[in-house]
């Protein structure tokens, strides 16, 4: 192709309306998102948006300048109908001319979502497009309230999609062998549960009701279906029902909704940046979690020292470099590469890392610690296990120190027992943020937070100053004994104890504390309840009594 064709060309494709890709979201679980539809949202110039869609996944996988159009309401907040989607689709895809509008849809596009109609209108504007399969709330929901959808004795499983205006015949789904999964507004379900009885199907059979699937908000009712139309009244949407034997299996298969913190609403209180595996493994256990800054990391007022520390580094005036923290590793991370250095300049130091969240930062880098302490992870653990300074096996007698400008002596004072010569600088400043929101501040002291996640002694006195104390209802976890000593002066009521100096192994800790709390409740013959729940409980029968 000639360079002026190619040109053409170009023009051409600028000229065309948007490609616009039908992109399943999933049922709810961000998790459950296909790499396709995560790539085509970090592409795309708009993103047209549907009933259910979480805005802050969208906000989180899309970039900068991204038009976000709701296809669920209109201007007056009144419900799109199809047709009106289908020309909304049109004139976005119009606007961006030879861009990528992604249409996020519930689910699976081509499952009750108005598909048909939407690519139709698009094949009559001439306008290119694409289908990305996604996963439906038909067979998510029913797995992740522990309800298979077939088994060896099922005869038939029917998904109907019911409606206001559409009264589906279920004469056909009165077997006793057949699995029925009926998506819809829980207003609609009573009538569809009417429809079954009317046709024959026993009263007694086994039911799940089942809103906010996959999320970590899903409630599963269980109850039959002579009972169902009372026990749909105030379910929110969306809501999905399954009727039919499989339901039984759910005592036995409920692996989501009796996740260890399954529901528990976490404070974090670290930095954004920092706390993203902390929030992630907490996900993975059930819980949501929130994060509240309690220091703002800043670079030193006089950069000098640590600058001549770093060329140091580089023309082998030191033996080790010790980081005591994951603010230290970020701190000369950033020096590297405002030198244009990167790791390869650590060639031939002895590396030490107070703990492993520090460890693992270093890791993140490339770099392999030559030191992490095996038994307390602090500076006093780090001593315990620093060798001390060889004048015939160590060529050089001098370690780098990069700290917070409010670091304590006690590893400085040790190594200079030891022999080794010091150079502690500052690296970065630590203040204290500014305090949270009112309704946050109000959340932690009322016991709303379900538990606290302290990784340093420095994030239990922030969180006091700047938020005041957690609720005694608050389960309290610390990531080692000197963080637990300083909740204990601070007033607080110690739960929780990492094994191990990590945020891996602080929320594993955390886990099997809920765990502990399930049993128990079970073992009293009660519901296990998040803490926060069992706290408006208790408050509740106080109240009576005293009434």
């Amino acid at each position: 192709m000639t360079p002026q064709r190619s040109t053409a060309s170009a023009n051409a494709a600028a000229r065309r309306p948007a490609r616009v890709a039908f992109v399943g979201a999933g049922p709810g679980d961000a998790s459950l998102m296909t790499v396709a539809s995560v790539e085509l949202l970090s592409q795309a110039d708009a993103v047209i948006t549907d009933q259910l869609t979480n805005e802050e996944i969208v906000a989180s996988m899309t970039g900068e300048g991204v038009e976000i159009v709701d296809a669920s309401h209109g201007e007056h907040g009144q419900q799109l109908t199809h047709a009106s989607r289908a020309k909304l689709v049109v004139k976005t895809a119009k606007a961006h001319k030879g861009g990528l509008v992604v249409r996020l849809m519930d689910g699976d596009p081509a499952t009750f979502n108005g598909l048909a109609e939407e690519a139709s209108a698009l094949v009559k504007a001439d306008i290119d497009f694409d289908v990305v399969p996604g996963v439906s709330a038909v067979s998510a929901v029913p797995s992740y309230a522990g309800v298979p959808l077939t088994n060896r004795s099922t005869g038939a499983l029917h998904v109907v999609s019911v409606s206001g205006s559409k009264r589906p015949d279920l004469s056909a789904s009165v077997d006793d062998d057949v699995t029925l999964v009926l998506l819809g507004l829980p207003e609609h379900l009573v009538p569809a549960f009417a429809n079954l009885l009317a046709n024959g199907r026993d009263g007694e059979t086994a039911v799940a009701l089942t809103q906010g699937g996959t999320t970590t908000s899903q409630v599963t009712h269980g109850t039959t279906l002579a009972e169902a139309a009372d026990a749909v009244v105030g379910l929110e949407v969306p809501t999905l029902a399954i009727v039919g034997p499989t339901v039984a299996m759910r005592s036995t298969l409920s692996w989501f909704e009796t996740k260890p913190l399954y529901g528990w609403n976490v404070l974090i209180p670290r930095t954004k940046d920092q706390a993203g595996p902390t929030a992630k493994q907490l996900l993975g256990h059930g819980a949501t979690s929130e994060v509240v800054p309690t220091i703002s990391v800043e670079p030193p007022r006089t950069p000098q020292a640590v600058e001549r520390a770093v060329r140091g580094l580089v023309t082998g005036r030191y033996q080790w470099i010790g980081f005591t923290s994951v603010n230290a590793v970020k701190a000369i991370r950033e020096k590297f590469e405002e030198f244009g250095l990167d790791a390869r300049a650590f060639s031939g130091l002895k590396i030490a890392a107070v703990g492993g969240v520090t460890a693992d930062a270093l890791r993140d880098w490339g770099i392999e610690p030559d030191l992490v302490p095996t038994g307390e992870m602090s500076a006093r653990g780090l001593l315990e296990e620093w060798p001390p300074y060889d004048e015939v096996l160590d060529p050089i007698d001098r370690v780098f120190l990069p700290r917070a400008d409010i670091a304590t002596d006690t590893l400085v004072a040790g190594l200079q027992e030891m022999g080794w010569q010091v150079d502690d600088v500052t690296a970065y400043r630590t203040v204290r943020a500014t305090p949270p929101p009112a309704p946050t501040r109000d959340a932690i002291k009322q016991g709303a937070f379900d538990a606290v996640v302290f990784t340093s002694s420095s994030t239990v006195r922030n969180l006091v100053g700047i938020a005041g104390k957690p609720h005694p209802a608050t389960v309290i976890a610390c990531i080692g004994p000197a963080t637990v000593k300083t909740a204990e002066e601070a007033g607080l009521r110690v739960d929780v104890m990492a094994p191990e100096a990590t945020g891996a192994s602080l929320v594993e800790a955390l886990a099997d504390h809920g765990r502990k709390l399930a049993a128990a409740a079970i073992e009293a013959g009660e519901e296990p309840q998040r803490p926060s729940a069992r706290r408006k409980k208790a408050t509740t029968r106080r109240k009576k009594a005293k009434g």
